[in-house]
């Protein structure tokens, strides 16, 4: 991750966290079979300020695709639909996820987030979270309103937690975001209910181009927020 800046920042930050961090994709990756992982920055307060909002850029990556979605009321809609006109923190998760720097650690700091954003209402009104589960077979409408009850989300109107009404449609955002999913499978290879995957959560524009995309070593509330901040202030 850089911190462009016209002024030359020189993405000292990005050397610092690096260094910072004892965590790798790999351990990301098969890290459902770890026990006592290193716990991911994210869970930890910042130990070095972050550049100034507005010094430094989030040039637009790529479009961010659209396909169609399920919410936890049952109602269907699409990504599009939902990301119209608002900054949007999109994760890709799985509710009984147990290594704590995948899902549970995208979870923790969106929740983190949105308790920083409900302070300011202004800005609460202009981000959104969306939170896409990849577990069709176990993650249904119910499944994500209990999970999202956890968060003290269920009744957010900012925090929307989703699934797809096909195995075709969750491929297609899978595919397109570059999500790469992986069922384990038992010692017979039968399927499990667990997924390996590297973790990835997207900060969108308002105007549906990706600005950011977030790994288990950079994804941390104080740096989702001031990245939020600081492509509102793009217009």
């Amino acid at each position: 991750m850089i911190f462009r800046s016209g002024k030359g920042w020189p993405a000292l930050l990005a050397l610092v966290l690096s260094c910072q961090v004892a965590l790798t994709e790999a351990s990301a990756m098969g890290g459902h079979h770890q026990t006592a992982p290193v716990k991911a920055p994210g869970y930890s307060e910042l130990a070095f300020a972050l550049p100034k909002v507005g010094s430094y850029e989030r040039p637009r990556i790529s479009v961010a695709e659209n396909g169609k979605v399920v919410q936890s009321d049952g109602s269907e809609t699409t990504l599009h639909g939902l990301m119209n006109g608002k900054v949007t923190v999109l994760s890709f998760i799985f509710t009984s996820c147990g290594d704590v720097n995948g899902c549970p650690l995208a979870s923790y700091v969106l929740n983190r987030l949105m308790q920083r954003v409900s302070e300011d209402a202004r800005l609460s009104e202009k981000i959104q979270l969306l939170s896409l589960s990849f577990d069709r077979a176990n993650d249904s409408p119910a499944a994500l309103r209990k999970y999202a009850a956890q968060f003290g989300a269920e009744k957010n109107p900012r925090w929307t937690f989703l699934t797809t009404p096909s195995d075709d449609d969750l491929a297609g955002i899978l595919k397109n975001y570059n999500q790469f999913v992986i069922q384990d499978v038992n010692e017979q290879g039968e399927p499990i209910a667990s997924f390996s995957h590297l973790l990835r959560v997207y900060l969108i524009d308002e105007e549906q181009f990706i600005r950011e995309v977030y790994s288990v070593s950079f994804l941390h509330p104080d740096i989702l927020l001031a990245d939020v901040q600081t492509i509102l202030l793009d217009k």
